[in-house]
């Protein structure tokens, strides 16, 4: 049974998106931390890999589970989820008119083997006025959103000029190299 660790909506979406069956499970709460001196571009993987040996012991023969962890990064800084409305318009500040990269690490795990991924995108954002910034976080909800933003939502579809790498990554799943991990990972399973 393919099972995903997940609270987000977005990645149960992107995850349908594949038309296979699977279960949401919650499991055990996971403190998301890692090493200072980790480079910002392994960061994702580990604490999905961190997410994915939490489970383990709960995995029965033929689960796999899928666990994934999204960044965005700035300057070669991680900008992780706003703490309030004002932190979520300095980020998009911080973000208008400049590229930035969104990193998605994944696991996919049974209880006899694991395997963890990375998928990187640049996002290209236009220029920003301060009253589209207010609009955005005044109308939609990007507290729970790395970086403060939903590519899916308005401020995508006016403040985003172009994508290099996987659109559904920066949505929090890249769901086309997730594809081909499940079925290299599913055919060694047996």
């Amino acid at each position: 049974m393919l099972l995903l660790a997940s609270k987000s909506p977005r990645r149960r979406e992107l995850l349908k998106l594949l038309n296979v069956d699977f279960r949401i499970v919650e499991g055990p709460e996971v403190e998301e931390v890692y090493p200072a001196d980790l480079p910002v571009e392994e960061v994702p993987a580990f604490l999905s890999s961190l997410k994915a040996e939490a489970f383990r012991p709960t995995l029965a023969g033929d689960d796999i589970l899928v666990t994934a962890d999204t960044v965005v990064v700035l300057d070669n800084e991680i900008i992780g989820k706003p703490a309030s409305l004002d932190d979520a318009k300095r980020m998009l500040h911080r973000l208008s008119g400049r590229t930035h990269r969104v990193i998605t690490g994944v696991s996919l795990t049974s209880a006899r083997k694991s395997e963890t991924f990375s998928v990187v995108t640049e996002v290209f954002f236009a220029p920003l006025t301060p009253a589209d910034i207010d609009f955005y976080v005044d109308t939609y909800k990007p507290l729970d959103k790395a970086g403060a933003y939903g590519i899916q939502e308005w401020i995508g579809a006016v403040g985003v000029e172009g994508v290099r790498g996987s659109f559904y990554n920066v949505m929090g799943l890249p769901v086309h190299q997730l594809y081909h991990h499940l079925k290299s990972f599913s055919s060694t399973q047996e």
